[in-house]
C-alpha cells in the first residue's frame, strides 16, 4: 500500500516481470479456470528429496515454465541449490528483458507448505 494515499501501488517494468515470473513458477497446472495449463510443476516436486536430482528437475521445470509462459524475457538461466537443512531450494533466475542489453536477477527460497 501507498503510505500516502493508501492506494495499492503498481508494479512497472523489472518489477512486473519478477513478480510474474515467481507467480508462473509458483502456479500449479489447473489452479487458472481459463488456462488449465498455466503454471509449473515446482510445487508438487518440493515434497520429493532435498538433493541435487529433485534440484536440476526443478530446474528444468522452471525454464520450460517461463519460456511457455513470460513472452517478454529472454536467454533465461536458472540456478537452484538445495537446502536439505532448511528443507527448501535456493532458486536464482537470471534474464534479459526483451529489447534490453542488461541482465536482469532475482532469487528467493521455495519452500514446501501444506
Amino acid at each position: 500500500m501507498h503510505p500516502v494515499t493508501k492506494d495499492i501501488s503498481v508494479l512497472l517494468n523489472e518489477t512486473a516481470i519478477k513478480r510474474s515470473i515467481k507467480n508462473i513458477i509458483q502456479t500449479v497446472p489447473n489452479e487458472r479456470f481459463f488456462n488449465l495449463s498455466f503454471g509449473s510443476d515446482v510445487k508438487p516436486t518440493l515434497f520429493e528429496f532435498i538433493d541435487f536430482g529433485t534440484a536440476a528437475l526443478l530446474q528444468e521445470y522452471i525454464k520450460v515454465a517461463i519460456s511457455n509462459y513470460e513472452p517478454r524475457v529472454e536467454d533465461t538461466q536458472v540456478d537452484v541449490k538445495p537446502e536439505p537443512d532448511n528443507n527448501a531450494f535456493e532458486i536464482n533466475v537470471y534474464f534479459t528483458i526483451v529489447g534490453q542489453t542488461e541482465e536482469q536477477q532475482f532469487s528467493y527460497l521455495l519452500e514446501a507448505t501444506r
